[in-house]
C-alpha cells in the first residue's frame, strides 16, 4: 500500500486547522488503497495553533508534528515537512484551504498510471486580492523567468504532490537561503500542472503583507539569478559612456564659443542621478554578498523545539 504524507507548514493558523483537518480527512477517507500521514509543522505560532495540533495528534495516530524554537519562515517550514515525511509520496499544503484538498485523488492518479514525478497546482484567476498585489505578482513572474533559467509558472503554488526522487532532489539543494517555488522549477523531472479558481481562505488573515511577498521576491531573483549585477554594470558603462560625451561638449563648446558650462542646479542634479546609481550598484551587490555571506555560516535551516517523530 502506497503512502502520502501531507506536510502542512503552519504559523499563526489555529482557526483554520480543525476545517482544514475535517476536508482532508474526508478525501484522505475516499482513497481507500491509500495509507496517509499529516505533518504539520508549528513555525513558532503565537496563538494556540500548537496546542490545536496536539490535540488533533490525540485524536488521530497519523498526525505528526514539529513545533520549531521560534519563527523561521514558510521556507523553512517546506524544508522541515520534506526532510521529515515518511511517505511514497509528498504533498505540501497550506492550511487555510486555498490549496483544494479535492484534487489530491487526481494528483495521485496522474503520477501513479501516467508517470509523472511531480504534479502542481496553479490558479488561473486572482479573485479577492488587491488589483494592485495582482499585477505586481504577474510582473514578479515575468521577470523572473526572463532572468532566470529555472521555470516559475505563473500562479504556482506551493501545493503539489511529488515522488521520492524529487524530493530527495529538493533536499540535496540545503542552501539556507531558500526559494522554494525556484527549486522546484530548477531541478526538473516530469511534471503536470493542475489549474484551478482562487479560493478565499476559510479562516484567519493571510500572514502576506505587501512588504513581505516584495521582500521575498527579492529573495527569488537573488537566488535564481545573477542578472541584476549585469544589469548594474550596465548602467556604470552607460553613466561612464555619458561622462565622456559630456566632456567633450564641454572641452567643444569652450573652445568654439568661448562659452564654459555654468549653473550649478544642473551639476547638483547630475551629481544626485550618478550618486544615486552608485548606490543603487552597491546595493544589488551587497545583496549578493550578504547571501553568501550567511550560506558561510552553515547554521541549520530550523531548530526543533517539540516533536512526536521518533529520531531515525
Amino acid at each position: 500500500m502506497d503512502k502520502i504524507s501531507i506536510a502542512v507548514p503552519c504559523y499563526n493558523e489555529e482557526p483554520a486547522l480543525e476545517p482544514f483537518f475535517a476536508a482532508v480527512t474526508d478525501v484522505a477517507g475516499q482513497m481507500h488503497d491509500v495509507e496517509f500521514e499529516f505533518l504539520f509543522i508549528d513555525d513558532g505560532s503565537r496563538d494556540g495553533t500548537l496546542e490545536k495540533i496536539l490535540e488533533l495528534s490525540r485524536r488521530d495516530s497519523r498526525v505528526k508534528y514539529i513545533s520549531f524554537s521560534r519563527n523561521f519562515g514558510k521556507e523553512a517550514g517546506i524544508y522541515a515537512g520534506l526532510e521529515n515525511a515518511s511517505g511514497d509520496y509528498v504533498v505540501i499544503m497550506d492550511a487555510d484551504l486555498q490549496d483544494p484538498p479535492a484534487l489530491l485523488p487526481e494528483m495521485y492518479r496522474l503520477i501513479r498510471e501516467e508517470g509523472y514525478d511531480c504534479v502542481g497546482s496553479r490558479r488561473v484567476t486572482r479573485k479577492g486580492e488587491p488589483p494592485i498585489r495582482s499585477f505586481f505578482a504577474r510582473l514578479f513572474y515575468k521577470l523572473i523567468n526572463k532572468m532566470s533559467d529555472a521555470e516559475i509558472v505563473d500562479g504556482a503554488r506551493d501545493f503539489q504532490m511529488m515522488n521520492r526522487p524529487v524530493v530527495e532532489a529538493i533536499l540535496s539543494m540545503g542552501e539556507y537561503n531558500r526559494f522554494s517555488k525556484g527549486i522546484f522549477g530548477w531541478i526538473g523531472f516530469k511534471k503536470k500542472w493542475l489549474e484551478y479558481e482562487n479560493v478565499e481562505r476559510v479562516a484567519g488573515e493571510t500572514k502576506w503583507s505587501f512588504w513581505k511577498l516584495f521582500l521575498y521576491a527579492i529573495d527569488g531573483i537573488v537566488a535564481f539569478s545573477t542578472t541584476p549585477l549585469v544589469i548594474s554594470s550596465v548602467f556604470g558603462l552607460i553613466c561612464c559612456a555619458l561622462a565622456l560625451a559630456m566632456i567633450l561638449v564641454v572641452i567643444v563648446r569652450t573652445l568654439v564659443f568661448g562659452d564654459p558650462t555654468s549653473g550649478w542646479p544642473s551639476l547638483v542634479c547630475i551629481m544626485l542621478l550618478l550618486s544615486g546609481i552608485q548606490m543603487l550598484g552597491i546595493g544589488i551587490v551587497g545583496q549578493y554578498l550578504s547571501k553568501t555571506y550567511l550560506e558561510t555560516k552553515h547554521r541549520p535551516i530550523y531548530l526543533v523545539r517539540q516533536t512526536n517523530i521518533e529520531k531515525k
